[in-house]
């Protein structure tokens, strides 16, 4: 009993193992650590390949949110009959109606460079939505109208901060001007300058003089404003950029510094303007709201007024073109190749070559239809029916291969029972194979149309480059499409087209995400599990 205890403690003996059985568990073991490795390392690359993206994402969207924001100017527009006819509205004076208004805030502004930089803040598009109310109502002329006039884009990047940084602060200490226009002397402390002043150099008597190529410094005092010119050790000169009410004392606190950090000769809006922003500013007539006009306006040579409504029409027509021609065309094609086409030397060289064009570089299509579509046929240039049509080629052959692909996974079980039950080879064909293999060919479809949906180069080679302003209202007319157009607003040097550049690149990558998410869509809707 209890050498039966004891052998049951210890258990069963061990089997001594073999040289070949130990051999083989260290290679077990290695391949297993093996593939723990690849799978860390996929795993590594995955969230690399997702860090980059969600770098790139980040970066393009913070570059595009000052382009779906816009400031404008809320003014009272006296609408008078001397620059507004009420039996003909559409031949009004607007632009004098709204630089009239302006100017009635500034009635200090005399000079014709004063008045020019006063008028410059206003886009060249701000007087179109008082004029289309007008036309619509002309009873309206001789009223007093509250409009929101559209800011030029220089004057929209200072308040965004994105072509100037602005630093305003309480001035310390009391600070009196010595007069309310003009170059004044302004008594104050310098130390209570000095502090925004790094970075400037001192000249020989230890004081600070301001030009266009250095910093500015602003003192808001008093319901005017002062450019600083010279700091020294006796006196602060300055030159009266916008009139004071008064030349008494400011206590500590009631004037403010503004500094602007990039010099004047580095920006395209000059100290003047800046002044009259910051008294509109103080005032509350600036306001700031989405831009609307950047998905309903077409393009536009000022940064404020362009819009993506032209880009957008001109690719969904371009889009409706290229869908309505390769979709029949590639689906009929892989039937035939696949279902009805014998195998010969004929066959063999038409799928060689449409596997040869699914590899051929986009810019050869755009030069066969420049050649064929544009010189040949005579079709419209810069229309989205040729840029369809130069796209359905690229894409056909994407199309076909892929309708082969799915036509071919389909069990041949279905034909053959189709076939067993009476119907012909055309019918089993066309009511049961092409219906199983559709999510396929849909998915195929999808991501060709969104490869066609990025392509830039064949369409100009057709001429689709072209400065297109009016929103296309139908395949025939001249448009440009998106792409085309993220292309041309990344080469212009205005720094507000480096928003909207941006922007239109996030609204392209929505669609093509999109498109991506419907095809995936599909296959899961319609893909059948055998």
């Amino acid at each position: 009993m209890t050498d039966l205890t004891s052998v049951i403690e210890r258990g069963p003996p061990r089997v001594p193992q073999s040289p070949a059985s130990s051999d083989k568990q260290q290679r077990l073991a290695r391949r297993r650590r093996a593939d723990a490795r690849f799978r860390s390392y996929g795993l590594v690359a995955i969230m690399l390949a997702i860090s980059f993206l969600a770098l790139i994402v980040a970066d393009i969207t913070f570059k595009a949110l000052p382009a779906f924001t816009h400031h404008s100017l809320k003014l009272n527009v006296p609408v008078t009959a001397g620059l507004v006819d009420a039996a003909q509205p559409n031949a009004g004076d607007y632009d004098g109606l709204i630089k009239n208004a302006l100017r009635g805030l500034f009635p200090e502004v005399k000079s014709r460079a004063d008045k020019k930089s006063l008028d410059s803040l206003l886009s060249s598009g701000a007087a179109d939505p008082l004029r289309e109310r007008i036309v619509a109502n002309p009873a309206l002329v001789g009223q007093t109208l509250s409009a929101d006039l559209l800011l030029s884009s220089s004057a929209d990047l200072y308040l965004k901060g994105i072509s100037a940084q602005a630093r305003t602060s309480n001035g310390a200490g009391p600070a009196k001007p010595s007069d309310t226009s003009g170059i004044v002397t302004l008594v104050a402390e310098p130390d209570a300058l000095a502090p925004d002043l790094a970075g400037i150099a001192k000249n020989a008597e230890g004081g600070v003089t301001f030009d266009t190529n250095t910093p500015t410094l602003l003192v808001a005092i008093n319901g005017g404003i002062i450019k600083i010119a010279s700091i020294t050790q006796g006196a602060v000169q300055g030159e009266v950029l916008a009139p004071l009410t008064s030349a008494s004392s400011a206590a500590s606190g009631a004037w403010q510094r503004i500094v602007i950090s990039t010099p004047e000769s580095s920006r395209k809006i000059n100290d003047r303007q800046i002044a009259f922003l910051e008294l509109l500013k103080q005032q509350g007539a600036v306001e700031s709201g989405f831009n609307f006009g950047f998905f309903t306006n077409g393009d536009s040579r000022e940064p404020e007024l362009a819009g993506i409504l032209g880009g957008l029409m001109g690719t969904a027509y371009t889009m409706l073109v290229t869908l309505g021609l390769c979709l029949p065309i590639g689906v009929a094609a892989a039937i035939y190749l696949e279902e009805f086409a014998p195998r010969n030397r004929v066959t063999d060289l038409i799928e060689v070559n449409i596997n040869n064009l699914a590899a051929v570089p986009s810019i050869v299509f755009g030069l066969l239809g420049l050649a064929v579509f544009l010189n040949v046929f005579g079709l419209p240039r810069s229309s989205p029916l040729v840029g369809g049509l130069v796209l359905a080629l690229l894409v056909l052959p994407t199309i076909i291969i892929a309708s082969r692909a799915a036509l071919k996974a389909v069990p041949p079980s279905v034909r053959e029972a189709a076939i067993g039950v009476g119907a012909t080879r055309q019918q089993a064909i066309f009511h049961h194979v092409l219906p199983v293999a559709m999510p396929g060919i849909m998915t195929g479809t999808i991501i060709g149309m969104a490869h066609a949906l990025g392509e830039t180069a064949p369409l100009l080679m057709i001429g689709m480059i072209a400065f297109i302003a009016d929103v296309p209202g139908g395949p025939t007319e001249a448009a440009t499409v998106l792409p085309v157009q993220i292309f041309l607003w990344s080469d212009l040097p205005e720094a507000g087209f480096q928003s909207r550049t941006a922007a239109a690149i996030l609204v392209l990558l929505a669609f093509l995400v999109l498109m991506n998410s419907l095809a995936i869509w599909l296959r899961n809707k319609f893909e059948r599990r055998w």
